[in-house]
């Protein structure tokens, strides 16, 4: 099942100019300058603070695969911050997102119509007005399921209604969702 959020991650870490850092020390150094101080990193990963001291002196290099993983995508979420803020504003001002999908879509609508839920694979445009919101909501801390419903109206819009040119009154469910790519 893909996650919205890693989506949305991915997609700010193809804006940044420069690389994330490679190394266990060079990662946990800047979680230890942007959490300011070894006690928040350790919180953060899950660790001892003394394991983050270790990895700060080079005497640990190689992380277990859980604990590079965190450390990936916690250095992930904060690099670049204004790079990743100046393409979310773009992306929700004038170029919107591109959404590639694989997931199962079921319909609500008029009796007689074929409504049964099947899996499809998707490529859309959404406009601006979807982006803001699905960032808005995930700055706001929403859930996997709100962040869907968000998706789902925009993909119901642009690619089932086609901007109300067809199939009026038609919802979309948007669920079990195998594959996701988002892109701004």
């Amino acid at each position: 099942m893909a996650d919205i959020n890693d989506s949305l991650d991915e997609a700010d870490a193809r804006h940044f100019t420069r690389p994330l850092p490679k190394s266990a020390q060079a990662q946990m150094r800047f979680l230890v300058r942007q959490l300011k101080g070894t006690r928040a990193v350790a919180d953060l990963l899950g660790i001892s603070q003394r394991t983050v001291e270790r990895y700060l002196k080079g005497q640990l290099k190689h992380p277990r695969p859980a604990l590079a993983d965190r450390m990936h995508r916690e250095v992930r979420h904060r690099w670049q911050p204004r790079i990743r803020a100046r393409a979310r504003q773009r992306a929700a001002t004038t170029d919107g997102l591109f959404m590639s999908t694989r997931a199962r879509f079921g319909f609500t609508a008029a009796p007689g119509t074929t409504d049964d839920p099947r899996v499809r694979h998707l490529n859309q445009a959404l406009p601006p007005a979807y982006a803001a919101r699905l960032f808005t909501a995930q700055d706001a801390g929403a859930t996997e399921t709100q962040l869907r419903a968000i998706l789902a109206e925009g993909l119901g819009e642009m690619y089932f209604r086609d901007r109300g040119r067809r199939a009026q009154g038609l919802d979309v469910e948007f669920t079990d969702i195998e594959q996701l790519d988002l892109d701004f």
